[in-house]
């Protein structure tokens, strides 16, 4: 019995540094380390986005693991369904010691692997001149196709131990169960 407990009490000091947290039909984990999830919240939907807040202790790319907890259920709008569009509000707070002079999102259906066009994730493909892509300290921002799904917002600054928020439509149109969002902060070079 006494040895168990060693390995118990270590097995729930993990547990409480990784906390998965569910929002809408999604689950949302900071498992691939270097962030923390603080909070998450919404249902996906454009009058309810999915709003997560982070805490970023470094300036290297981190990965947000999203998995679907509830039935997949293409295109519906109620936001109780795994539905392939996700509103998504990321708050994101700068405890790297660096400013951010730039910062990408990338969105992964196989982690490792840059999303291809026929697996159908996106940040809004289609929309050719999208409205819902915004920050409150980037004027601008870029989306890259093929062979990657990459959103950089340019031209601002997040000084350290200052909040960002990030909003933008990611579809998928053939859903899967699991997908990742690498985030990487960008400093400046000089």
């Amino acid at each position: 019995m006494y040895a168990v407990l060693p390995l118990l009490l270590s097995t729930v000091a993990h547990a409480d540094q990784q906390k998965v947290w569910a929002a809408g039909a999604y689950s949302f984990s900071d498992e691939e380390g270097g962030f923390r999830i603080t909070g998450a919240s919404g249902k996906g939907t454009h009058d309810d986005p999915l709003v997560i807040t982070e805490e970023l202790e470094s300036a290297t790319p981190v990965t947000l693991t999203i998995r679907t907890t509830k039935p997949i259920k293409a295109f519906d709008p109620s936001g109780d369904f795994a539905n392939g569009i996700m509103y998504m509000r990321i708050v994101a707070l700068n405890n790297s010691g660096q400013p951010w002079v730039e910062f990408e999102f990338e969105l992964q259906e196989t982690l490792g692997q840059p999303s291809v066009f026929g697996d159908g994730l996106s940040f809004d493909q289609r929309n050719k001149s999208p409205d819902n892509i915004v920050s409150d300290r980037y004027a601008h921002f870029d989306r890259n196709f093929e062979p990657y799904d990459k959103l950089l917002f340019k031209d601002g600054k997040v000084d350290p131990l200052k909040t960002v928020q990030f909003e933008f439509l990611m579809t998928d149109y053939t859903p899967r169960w699991t997908f990742y969002v690498v985030q990487d902060p960008r400093i400046p070079s000089s």
